[in-house]
């Protein structure tokens, strides 16, 4: 059996195992990505104490507590905490759901959980935007709920600049979904009436915006459940499309005979994927079935991973301000995660593509409320 690797965490603040949490110890598991069977080959027990563990029926002794420490690096403290929400994949929007393992399923909802549980304590901290979503739950064409939700958030016909920001400036809180899956796209979810979308950051920036509307899609479009399954996706990607390029602005663009060359050039005035495009140019007949084709087929050649002259990637507006402000009094990102009970390395993940891992504070200070004043 291998042994554990060395945990940061001392060893002797092992949590009594009699006031452990079970849930808590499920959803280590899971994030680790392993089943009961492989968990308890790693922690030196049978895959029964692992049941009975997580059924609450028996607890860890001292050793095994410890050994878990010291593979899973989470601190004992987290183990004994209260009940986390974890998402179910009911609760929550979850693209290319078929071609998800198990374990990949389980990674992307714990960690979910541990992005709840540092949306709550930020929370606590700092006044964030409430929830301005319209419910479009009960319409059916998704383009006309684009073109509803840009007249109310004053946007015309003008290419969004950043989602990301937007999303934030709306109520959205958005973290990163660090999975390494590309199985794994995006997923949203509403809780305690907050709107949350995590989003895979090892994505090009298009791909990434593609992915935020989509989500946001769901949100405005699904908040009560049905429709499920591919029609769902359908809609999301409808309005997803509508939203990032609006009809007015593409029509008034679109080349007579659009070729890839005019496309990647064409794609930076919304800041879309060649293949987004593509698609959108192709649903509003300014592209021919057999142009569409052509262009798919050179899409493929290229790579599905593939983006030409990709932009910039979208970082929050909101996260770097927070924790800017939490290192001017004093709290540094270890001791944020020593509060949270969490690995730096969960509070790094949730962060990851959405804030430069190396902010330490300092310089003129900003209130989050003027800074979001400034998005648009």
């Amino acid at each position: 059996m291998d042994k554990a690797p060395k945990s940061l965490w001392k060893l002797e603040s092992v949590v009594d195992p009699g006031t452990m949490n079970p849930s808590r110890l499920t959803l280590v598991r899971k994030r680790k990505g392993l089943t009961k069977i492989a968990f308890a080959e790693q922690i030196g027990v049978d895959r029964k104490s692992v049941h009975a563990y997580e059924a609450g029926l028996s607890v860890p002794s001292e050793e095994t507590m410890t050994r878990i420490v010291q593979f899973t690096s989470f601190p004992p403290e987290f183990f004994s905490g209260d009940d986390l929400e974890e998402p179910t994949p009911d609760s929550g929007s979850f693209r290319s759901m078929s071609k998800m393992t198990a374990p990949q399923r389980g990674m992307a909802l714990s960690q979910a959980a541990l992005g709840l549980h540092l949306s709550a304590w930020l929370g606590k901290k700092f006044e964030l935007p409430s929830p301005q979503l319209p419910d479009l739950g009960r319409e059916p064409d998704p383009e006309a709920a684009s073109e509803f939700v840009r007249r109310e958030w004053g946007l015309g016909t003008l290419s969004i600049r950043n989602m990301v920001h937007l999303l934030e400036a709306r109520g959205v809180r958005v973290f990163s979904l660090a999975v390494d899956a590309r199985e794994v796209d995006a997923f949203s979810i509403w809780n305690g009436g907050i709107p949350y979308i995590f989003l895979n950051t090892n994505k090009s920036s298009e791909h990434s915006r593609f992915d935020a509307a989509h989500e946001l899609g769901h949100l405005i479009l699904h908040k009560h459940g049905p429709p499920r399954g591919l029609e769902a996706e359908k809609q999301a990607n409808a309005f997803a499309s509508a939203f990032l390029m609006p009809r007015g602005s593409v029509l008034a663009s679109a080349p007579t005979f659009p070729t890839y060359d005019q496309l990647v050039r064409l794609k930076k005035v919304w800041t879309t994927s060649v293949a987004a495009l593509a698609y959108r140019l192709h649903g509003l007949g300014l592209m021919s079935d057999w142009q569409y084709r052509g262009i798919c087929v050179e899409i493929a050649k290229k790579g599905k991973r593939f983006e030409p002259n990709e932009a910039p990637r979208e970082a929050s507006v909101l996260l770097p301000k927070m924790f800017t402000s939490l290192y001017e009094d004093g709290l540094s990102r270890t001791q944020i995660a020593k509060e949270l009970a969490i690995p730096t390395s969960e509070l790094e993940q949730l962060l990851f593509g959405l804030t430069m891992t190396g902010i330490v504070g300092g310089g003129k200070r900003t209130t989050i409320k003027t800074e979001l004043s400034r998005i648009k």
